[in-house]
């Protein structure tokens, strides 16, 4: 079983990264939207939306971060070094941001700057998770098996672009959540913001992919030499196809299909992703083998995994069962 652990430990962690895309995706999602509406009650009904579920959707992180550190040193020791200030920048985003959504509450009448905090650290948070992923993706310079780049290599167009589209992308995830979640106006108002961030999601997907390809032999070599281009020409495709789905769903009323459609449309970049990446886990240089605990570690760690992950994945469908059903106007959880 020894040469399969790191495989396995890399299955926890895209399990675990995936979970907390989806999940906390769409409650920073919600803080984006903030701005759209000035009305109260509104603002109020989307807070609440999310309200049982948000603290609980940020354990997938720690899930995903510590199996890095334990899983994966020689990653986490580069990986971190590489990216400090945006991470840094998330830490103190998701602060900002759970502070706000408890204040807010005891602080009307006056609420406003916890308004401004909840949307603008959700912002950053979600722009600095597109930013690493994106500079991941690039590329991290490695040296004698550390990290041997500048503290703002993280900063080209590239990641900055990709921190845009994954903040769109959970701009769509909340905007879809809440066509699900809520009635009445704010629902009629997600929909309409939805049909736009759907487009503007589908361009940003189909520019990182050109992108990656254009910039790396190795990325365009994956896709497009024979016979991988035969066999992996169904994603994009079926990536526009969900696209066009959420669309026409949003469109036709539909309200668990787009959020659904959205779902998948982040799953099929994730795995557009790892197919560009794998072996890697610090592209272009340090593979999952590479970087991997001795067996022993990597079996310890692992044991713990299986019992710590059934219990986070029976606690998150138990929150997700009780508050089943709509946030209608004026219910609420404080």
């Amino acid at each position: 079983m020894e040469p399969y652990l790191p495989v396995i430990w890399a299955g926890v962690i895209v399990v675990a990264v995936a979970m907390y895309v989806i999940l906390d995706g769409f409650d920073l999602g919600i803080a984006l939207l903030f701005p759209t509406t000035s009305d109260e009650a509104e603002r109020d009904q989307m807070m609440n939306s999310v309200a049982p579920f948000w603290d609980g959707n940020e354990t997938w992180l720690v899930l995903g971060g510590g199996g890095l550190w334990v899983a994966f040193p020689l990653a986490y020791s580069i990986i971190m070094p590489a990216f400090y200030l945006p991470v840094i920048a998330m830490l103190l985003g998701l602060v900002f941001r759970g502070v706000a959504f408890e204040f807010r509450w005891v602080a009307k009448p006056s609420h406003l700057p916890w308004d401004i905090a909840f949307f603008a650290g959700s912002l950053v948070a979600a722009f600095c998770q597109g930013v690493i992923l994106g500079g991941l993706v690039e590329g991290v310079a490695v040296a004698n098996g550390a990290f041997a780049g500048g503290p703002f290599d993280w900063a080209s167009p590239f990641a900055l672009m990709c921190g845009c589209a994954v903040t769109t992308g959970y701009a769509l995830l909340g905007a879809t959540f809440l066509v699900m979640k809520t009635e009445g106006r704010i629902a009629d108002h997600a929909r309409q913001i939805a049909k736009r961030l759907i487009i503007a999601v589908l361009v940003f997907m189909a520019a990182v992919s050109l992108w990656t390809a254009l910039s790396s032999e190795r990325i365009a070599e994956r896709w497009f030499s024979l016979p991988n281009l035969v066999w992996l020409a169904p994603v994009p495709l079926v990536t526009a196809l969900v696209g066009f789905g959420v669309w026409r769903s949003l469109e036709r009323g539909g309200e668990m299909a787009p959020f659904a459609g959205t779902i998948a449309l982040f799953l099929l970049g994730l795995l557009g992703l790892a197919i560009s990446s794998y072996p890697f886990i610090v592209p272009p240089s340090v593979t999952l083998y590479d970087a991997a605990a001795v067996p022993a570690s990597q079996m310890f760690s692992l044991i713990g995994a299986m019992i710590t992950l059934p219990m986070v994945l029976a606690y998150t469908v138990f929150v997700y069962w009780t508050f089943r059903g709509k946030m209608r106007p004026g219910q609420g959880y404080h």
